[in-house]
């Protein structure tokens, strides 16, 4: 049997439907979302055979890309043998994922010959992929022919080539990370006058609530805090809505020293605010968001030994982190899993030793005896060990979350069991992760996704309080 020869632009199949787009995927944006193949909506979309041999080259291991190719695979596996067309005419993928993309999958079924600058080496997979879009380019020209890759040199190369090429953004929560929620919003300065002789206050419970009405209310979030800073301050987070009316209850005040948590007072009104639902045992997901010294780990760690060892509300504080390293990596550590995560977890034991010296009247060996005690209920945990666990009674922090992907956020979220705590810290300014952005970080996507749950709270802090040092550097580097 021949083998095929090399088809040219004149006499490939004509099937496609000129009215819709046609987007070739690049292997990353498989191992990146293996549901992917279902988010282009009524456009078609295109697998070039490289892309299926670099699917099979990684499938190997336990890493999420791993996974993910191997996911991928399925999917795909799936669809062609349900197919009831012949490849060629493309294979609707309606009847697969959610049912939202109407849209048809094409796989490269004939050896295509596609003419790339000489520069280019022909034996590199993205040479070839885009030599597939060149060729799909000029046999549709009444078609719009996209490259979708996670790969910015690649869309580079593409673009240098007159060939449209675009980033994969639908794992994105947002375009403009300024319009994440904040977890905070000023009340205008005319509030008092305009909604202070018709709203009601009473108390319960040693809170103070108001019942506010007025549009202003349409704007607000469960759980989010409002506050004004003018003559009198109102600090205030909102319980309740209910159409244009409004629920609002007094905070408690952590900047007094009788207010202490394990010795720490919040120092900014975005401290106060992020004490408040950590402090909160009906919050059970909180997140912090905020540039380093802002105070997030130490605020939460205060929280955390406050209720696990004065309040008894947790069993035990559990910590992880996302292993990404900055610089080089330092190569094998030997050890226990604690053992192995403990140079990874030098912001836990910077902020023990402030809070050890928090207790002035203990004296060296009452502070011994006390770090003693926080280190028996503070257990490190690797992320890698997490699937399948299911933690009960536990306050449990997950450190550097913005290199988290939204499923690997999804997977230690959906640890918690009865009684359990989830507070997430992290920068998105800081994302170490490969093809992971500010928009499409697990962190920005729980943001989004908690806000107005009952259950959930979030607080950007701004104001660093590290040292004037730290501040001025977070400022002019």
């Amino acid at each position: 049997m021949s083998p095929r020869k090399p088809v040219s632009p004149a006499k490939v199949v004509t099937r496609l439907r000129t009215n819709l787009k046609l987007f070739v995927l690049d292997s990353n944006v498989l191992m990146h979302d293996p549901t992917s193949l279902f988010r282009f909506q009524e456009h078609d979309v295109y697998i070039p055979m490289v892309t299926l041999e670099e699917l099979d080259n990684n499938k190997k291991g336990m890493s999420e890309v791993a996974r993910n190719a191997r996911q991928s695979s399925r999917f795909l596996d799936e669809i062609v043998s349900s197919a009831v067309t012949a490849i060629d005419d493309g294979i609707s993928l309606e009847a697969h994922g959610s049912g939202d993309a109407t849209g048809r999958l094409f796989l490269q079924t004939q050896a295509i010959d596609g003419e790339l600058p000489a520069r280019l080496a022909s034996g590199k997979a993205d040479n070839q992929i885009i030599g597939v879009v060149k060729f799909l380019h000029e046999a549709y020209p009444r078609r719009e022919v996209a490259l979708v890759s996670k790969d910015i040199n690649m869309r580079i190369k593409a673009r240098a080539l007159g060939l449209a090429a675009e980033d994969y953004f639908n794992d994105k929560v947002l375009e403009d990370t300024d319009l994440l929620f904040s977890g905070v919003q000023e009340l205008p300065a005319d509030f008092r006058d305009q909604y202070g002789k018709e709203m009601e206050s009473w108390q319960q419970s040693g809170h103070t609530f108001y019942r506010l009405h007025g549009p202003l209310c349409a704007n607000f979030q469960i759980n989010q805090f409002v506050y004004l800073e003018h003559n009198q301050p109102f600090h205030a987070q909102v319980k309740e809505l209910n159409g244009k009316t409004a629920i609002l209850q007094s905070v408690a005040d952590f900047t007094q020293p009788k207010n202490n948590v394990w010795g720490i007072n919040a120092r900014n009104r975005e401290q106060n605010f992020a004490l408040n639902l950590l402090m909160n045992p009906e919050v059970d997901f909180v997140t912090l968001l905020g540039q380093a010294g802002t105070g997030k780990t130490l605020l939460t760690l205060a929280a955390g030994l406050m209720q696990t060892l004065e309040h008894k509300i947790y069993s035990e504080i559990i910590m992880t982190r996302v292993t990404v390293p900055v610089g080089e990596d330092i190569g094998f550590l030997p050890g226990t899993e604690e053992e192995k995560m403990t140079p990874w977890m030098g912001a836990l034991e910077d902020n023990l030793d402030v809070l050890n010296k928090t207790d002035n009247g203990a004296g060296e060996w009452g502070r011994a005896a006390t770090r003693d005690l926080m280190r028996s209920r503070i257990k490190i945990k690797s992320l890698n060990f997490m699937r399948g666990r299911t933690f009960i009674n536990k306050f449990l922090i997950i450190d550097e979350a913005q290199n988290l992907t939204p499923k690997q956020m999804k997977t230690l979220i959906t640890r918690a069991g009865p009684a359990t705590k989830v507070v997430c810290l992290g920068n998105i300014a800081q994302i170490d992760t490969p093809y992971l952005t500010e928009g499409s970080s697990g962190l920005t996507y729980v943001v989004d996704r908690f806000q107005g749950w009952n259950h959930s709270g979030h607080m950007t802090l701004q104001r660093g309080e590290r040292s004037r040092l730290a501040d001025y550097a977070a400022e002019v580097l």
